[in-house]
This record gives structure tokens, C-alpha cells and sequence, in this order.
């Protein structure tokens, strides 16, 4: 039994938990109960080996106990470790983001005027602990939306704002990514990105002078295809960059060979779009059971099984699944909290799924 201790008034309640789960005939029936306390999580553990607590004890030595609580506030606010999200550090800053994130490609191209179901993923996506959200103008709508959400839900301050330039020409790129600030609300994006690498050397001579400017805090190119890889290294190679953004999955895994170790080694963040194969991996696993040892590593749907797989890899800083669906988001984000499977579970999961 283990309780999380969120301030000390809620001390008395928590007693009669811990009286009640002692039992009511006595010593013969206890609950096993010594308490451990745990600085870090506040949480308390009753172990018991004798069983020989009583109701009236217990209570005495969890009011002895909740005396230590008043010294840290910041302590008594502490969630169980296994609630928060896993993050990972942009490398060329240290700032820590979490491992799941939010795509938008299609999901978020609505009409504006009917883009308040959207407001529940979105809400909930910050919830639950997410921050990055990743736009594009090759997206539709996509980036209004986004924007007008964020200003009604006041959530700018909350969110990793990415988006990306796609055209050619310098002043065709300044005009695209003017109007990215303006649709999206915002003075500061996060990170711009140069969409599928088209006219990359120039858009980033802009990009970079913007981030100088503060205007961008972050920058990057994008691909989505293993067959561009080739000039995705070059690029790598060649620019300074924060984040590269590329197709990666557990059955699209070309990005092993040259990118991800590349990336490491330039210091250079990584986000994985198109995590889910463009939904070919939910066709192949649809009606089959996922493999037994996914709860080795807290795994409970194949939308956490293809997830956990990619972030487990040390060199991805953020996978970035689509969707505008509440029930979708929550499991997706169930993924980048608690247990990530080490490289011998993720070669079996390599194994399991391509036997099914």
C-alpha cells in the first residue's frame, strides 16, 4: 500500500486510511504496516512483516510522522515519480522537454469557426504534461487553428511552439514565416524548421538572423522520408543546427544508420515524425494481442508498444504522434511516463511484431 502525502491537512485523512487498512480485528488480521518514508516522493509504504499493528498504533505513529512533513511545502506538493512525464534535454541548451509530443498534420486542418473539439485535446494535452506541438503551412488550416486555440485557452506560455518555412526564395521564406507568427498569435516561436529541406541553406541564412533577433529560440530542417536521408546528413555535417526533424518507427528504422548516431555526435535534438508508419503499423497489429512481455516495461496498448520503442532510443528527444482524438492523446502520452524498454526488450519487440 503506498499513499502520496500532497499537503498536511490532508494528514487526518490519510490516518483513517492507514487505521482502516490496519483492520478491525486487531493484530491477528493487520494489514502488514511499518512505515517508510521517502523524502523525494513523500510516500509512505506499510510493510509489516510481523503483522502485529494495531489500529491505535498505527494512527499514533503516522501523527509522529506527519510532524516531518511541515518543513518542505515543495516536498508536500511532490507527485509519484512514475506520474511524471520523461523528458529529455535539447542538446544545445540543456532545456528539458517531454518525450511525447503532439503532431498536427491533418488532424488540426479544420475550420476555425468549428475547431472547439479541439479544444479538449489541446487542454488536455497540457495536462497531462505535453509541450510540444508541431505545425506547418503545408498543414491547411493547421496553424490558425492552433493559434486561435491558444490565445481563447491562454496556453502560449505552456506549449513548445514549432512550425516550419516551406518555399523558395529568401523574401518568398520571411513572407511564409511572417504569416506563421501571425496565425499562430505569437511573438516568439519556439522552433522553425525548414520543411522537407527545400531551399534550406537559404531559409536558415533568415532563420538564423530571426534567432538572433529572438524572434525563434530554435532551429531546424525536416524530412519525412528515408530516401532524402543522404542530404539530411549533409545538412547535419554542414549547419549548425538545434533539431532535425525525420520519419523514424519500429519498422521504418533506416534513421539507425546515419542520422540518429550523426545527430548524437553534432549535439543535435531530435523529432520523429510519423511514429505510427502513417497508421500501417495499426493495420498490421489490428485483432492481435500484444506480446506478453510488454508489461515488462509498463506497455498496456500498441499505440505505447510502437511509442516506447522509439523513445527509448537515447539520441530522440520528442516523437511527435497526430492526433486530434482525447481518448488517442491519453494513450499516447501514457507512453512517455514510467518504464522504457533497454535495447534486449526493443529487439524482441522488433521480433514479435514483424512475426505478426
Amino acid at each position: 500500500m503506498s499513499l502520496v502525502m500532497s499537503s498536511v491537512a490532508e494528514t487526518s485523512l490519510i490516518a483513517n486510511q492507514v487505521v482502516a487498512a490496519v483492520g478491525d480485528r486487531g493484530p491477528a488480521s493487520a494489514t502488514p504496516a511499518i512505515i517508510a518514508f521517502h523524502r523525494n516522493a513523500l510516500q509512505f509504504h506499510f510493510v509489516d512483516p510481523v503483522g502485529c499493528l494495531t489500529r491505535r498504533e498505527a494512527a499514533r505513529l503516522l501523527g509522529g510522522t506527519a510532524a516531518a512533513l511541515c518543513f518542505s511545502r515543495k516536498m508536500a506538493n511532490a507527485r509519484r515519480p512514475a506520474d511524471d512525464p520523461i523528458t529529455r534535454r535539447i542538446p544545445s541548451s540543456g532545456e528539458k522537454l517531454p518525450v511525447i509530443g503532439l503532431g498536427t498534420w491533418q488532424t488540426f486542418d479544420v475550420d476555425p469557426a468549428r475547431s472547439a473539439p479541439l479544444a479538449e485535446a489541446l487542454s488536455t494535452f497540457v495536462k497531462l504534461g505535453g509541450r510540444v506541438i508541431d505545425s506547418s503551412p503545408m498543414y491547411g488550416r493547421a496553424e490558425q487553428v492552433i493559434g486561435d486555440l491558444l490565445t481563447k485557452l491562454k496556453l502560449r506560455d505552456s506549449l513548445f511552439l514549432a512550425t516550419k518555412v516551406w518555399t523558395r526564395g529568401q523574401q518568398a521564406g520571411i513572407d511564409s514565416m511572417e504569416r506563421s507568427f501571425a496565425r499562430l498569435q505569437t511573438k516568439t516561436i519556439d522552433l522553425m524548421q525548414v520543411h522537407n529541406l527545400v531551399d534550406a541553406e537559404r531559409q536558415l541564412r533568415t532563420i538564423r538572423e530571426w534567432k538572433a533577433q529572438g524572434r525563434f529560440r530554435y532551429l531546424g530542417v525536416t524530412h519525412y522520408e528515408a530516401g532524402a536521408f543522404a542530404e539530411v546528413a549533409k545538412i547535419l555535417a554542414r549547419e549548425k543546427l538545434d533539431f532535425v526533424q525525420i520519419n523514424y518507427s519500429i519498422m521504418e528504422r533506416e534513421a539507425e544508420e546515419k542520422i540518429l548516431p550523426l545527430a548524437q555526435e553534432r549535439g543535435i535534438g531530435v523529432i520523429v515524425n510519423r511514429p505510427f508508419g502513417g497508421g500501417d503499423l495499426f493495420s498490421r497489429v489490428r485483432g492481435k494481442p500484444l506480446p506478453d512481455f510488454a508489461a515488462e516495461f509498463d506497455c498496456t496498448s500498441w499505440a505505447q508498444f510502437f511509442l516506447k520503442w522509439i523513445i527509448a532510443n537515447p539520441a530522440v528527444t520528442c516523437a511527435i504522434p497526430a492526433t486530434n482524438n482525447v481518448q488517442h492523446l491519453e494513450d499516447n502520452m501514457r507512453a512517455g511516463v514510467a518504464k522504457l524498454p533497454d535495447e534486449k526488450i526493443r529487439q524482441r519487440m522488433i521480433e514479435a511484431l514483424t512475426k505478426l
